[in-house]
């Protein structure tokens, strides 16, 4: 165990404790199925008056962990991990949000008289006990807790070793609002510790989750997906690429570049590669340069570090880039560059490097844009517009419970919606076959 981040030992109890925790959410599961929804929009907006209130509490707990991170982790994801009065208030903002958006249970997705004469509704349903193991983001914690209750799930909440005290309080938070109501407050649950061993009880408790979401960086989401004998839906590391192509405006490229690999590095939105059409590399490469480092260095701000392929070392000065580079979801001010001789070539790029999640492109050329959208196979594809627009919030879902990079069931921003399955219900008359 790392010490530099305590957390009360993995033992006999503890996994006792997370048998009983299991078994709460799962009776709290079916309760919660049950629901309106005036009574979850009811227990969403208490929650959220909560999160406010807490907020003290939760900062308390939040430089706890900032202070053992610090030193351990980058700069860059320390952000991630911090919290100050205005991100709780965004998280209670959000949560309220969620009460605002349409059920998603109980939709009658299909219906139609059988030739038997037998009357049938596809209807969406709840999926039941839903697991999250996530790392440093304590906002994680509302936001999934928030889309589970008003989805008609259980949930229970694996947060990292670094953001665990902070997590907690919010959790307290959440639950103490659901109590005060006379709800039941295990539909939001946390195990005790924060272990490994925690998260693998959870990838192999079949019968008992539903549903396994896995959020943070690429071994955390490989470890998921291969070890979890629960469904587990595989969210995305990001390595996200913008391609700016030979008629692109220079200016916009420019702030778009910048924004997508500056504005918050250490989340899986960020732009990670930079490709450039052969022609218009001149033109761009050292404005880039000029602008993401010494221009931000003037600012106070973090300088971008360049990892850059030999075909644009005449353009832009940085370290040589290797070929694992471009497979690398830095999380930091770092940016992999590298040209290009045609839109076609950017594809294929981006089609043997991707992990799926976000890319764009920067053209004025509307048939090469529309190649560029039809070709690339991520869960979002843009046109002239950062990739940090990846997100449940931005696209209207309230907040989100993850990105997912998979096809099957769920893809990209993942929301109420995306949260539900459906049942078919069929009445009849005495029918027999």
């Amino acid at each position: 165990m790392d010490k530099r981040f305590p957390t009360p030992p993995q033992t006999e109890q503890s996994l006792t404790d997370l048998d009983l925790l299991l078994q709460r959410a799962r009776v709290a599961a079916r309760e919660l199925a049950l629901k309106t929804s005036e009574e979850k929009n009811r227990m969403l907006l208490e929650m959220a008056t909560a999160l406010e209130d807490a907020c003290e509490e939760i900062l308390a707990a939040n430089k706890k962990d900032v202070a053992a991170a610090k030193g351990v982790v980058a700069d860059a994801m320390i952000d991630r991990l911090l919290l100050n009065k205005e991100r709780i208030f965004a998280m209670a903002k959000g949560i309220k949000e969620v009460a605002l958006l349409p059920d998603p249970v109980g939709k009658i997705l299909q219906e139609n008289t059988l030739s038997s004469g037998l009357f049938m509704q596809k209807i969406t349903v709840p999926l039941g006990v839903v697991a999250i193991i996530y790392e440093s983001r304590p906002n994680v914690t509302s936001d999934a807790a928030a889309l589970a209750l008003k989805s008609g799930n259980a949930c229970v909440l694996k947060g990292g070793k670094e953001a665990y005290a902070s997590a907690m309080a919010i959790v307290s938070a959440l639950r103490g609002a659901l109590e005060k109501m006379g709800e039941n407050p295990d539909y939001i649950n946390m195990p005790k510790d924060a272990s490994r061993q925690t998260a693998t009880a959870l990838m192999t408790a079949s019968g008992r989750v539903d549903v396994l979401i896995p959020r943070g960086g690429a071994g955390l989401i490989r470890s998921c997906v291969q070890n979890a004998t629960v469904p587990c839906i595989e969210t995305g590391t990001g390595i996200c690429h913008v391609y700016v192509d030979d008629e692109a405006d220079i200016d916009l490229a420019l702030s778009v570049i910048e924004n997508a690999k500056t504005s918050r590095p250490s989340v899986c939105n960020a732009e990670e590669v930079l490709l450039v059409g052969e022609k218009i590399a001149p033109a761009i490469l050292p404005r880039l340069q000029k602008r993401l480092t010494e221009d931000r260095t003037t600012q106070g701000k973090p300088p971008v570090r360049f990892l850059v392929h030999e075909n644009a070392a005449a353009y832009l000065c940085g370290e040589p880039a290797t070929e694992e580079d471009f497979h690398t979801e830095f999380l930091d001010y770092i940016l992999a560059v590298k040209t290009v001789k045609s839109v076609n070539e950017a594809i294929l790029h981006i089609a043997e490097h991707s992990t799926h999640h976000s890319d764009c492109i920067i053209t004025t050329n509307p048939q090469t844009a529309e190649a560029f959208l039809n070709a690339v196979d991520s869960a979002a594809v843009y046109h002239n517009a950062s990739t940090r627009f990846t997100d449940g919030g931005e696209f209207g879902k309230g907040c989100e419970i993850g990105i997912s990079t998979q096809k099957l069931h769920a893809r990209g921003p993942m929301g109420l919606e995306e949260l539900v399955s459906y049942k078919y219900v069929v009445r009849g008359n005495g029918q027999i076959r």
